[in-house]
This record gives C-alpha cells, structure tokens and sequence, in this order.
C-alpha cells in the first residue's frame, strides 16, 4: 500500500508542477494527460487493494477467532481427559482393594 501512495504523492507533485508551468507546448500537455491518467489509474487499484485488504483483515480476524475457540475446547478436552484417567484410577484401585478383601475372605 505504501508504494501506490508513494506514488499517487509523486504523480501529485509533478501535476502540481506542470501546471504551475503553464506552457502551451503540446507535448507537455500530453505528459500532463498520460500523467493525470495514470494518476487515475493508481487511484483505481488503491481502492481495490484496499478492499482487498479489508476483506483480508476480516478473514484473519474470523479465523483468529475460531482458532481461540479451538483451543479453549482442546484445553476442555484434555481436562476432561484427565478427569477420566483419574476416575480410572480410583476404580481400579477400589478394584485392587476388592480383590484383596475377597481373597482375605476366602482364605
């Protein structure tokens, strides 16, 4: 973006001058145009960079979020992973006991 600014800026500076020449020489006349022109031109691209841009920025902010959200629910998982492993544990642990107790029992 900052390169067609840049240059929207030079092509103003030059038309600036050009007219402040004020010469009927012809083919300074045509330089103006083609400048004037091209200074259309750019005027026409920046714009549409610009939404281009914006639409970009926009994606990226979408995706921004979705990635958070991502996360947070990877995060919820391995928790809840965690939970379960841990439950696991304690029912084998009662289990273990268990059969420890009936074996006493039968003994």
């Amino acid at each position: 973006m900052k390169t067609i600014d840049e240059k929207e800026k030079k092509f103003e500076e030059i038309l600036k001058e050009l007219k402040n020449l004020k010469t009927n020489k012809p083919h300074q006349s045509v330089k103006i145009e083609t400048l004037e022109k091209q200074k259309n031109q750019l005027e026409i691209e920046k714009v549409e960079l610009q939404k281009k841009y914006n639409s970009l920025e926009e994606i990226n902010e979408n995706l921004k979020l979705k990635l958070e959200e991502i996360q947070k629910r990877e995060i919820s998982d391995k928790k809840k992973e965690e939970r379960f492993s841990e439950k696991i544990d304690e029912l084998n642990q009662e289990t273990d006991n268990l059969m420890n107790e009936i074996e006493k029992w039968q003994m």
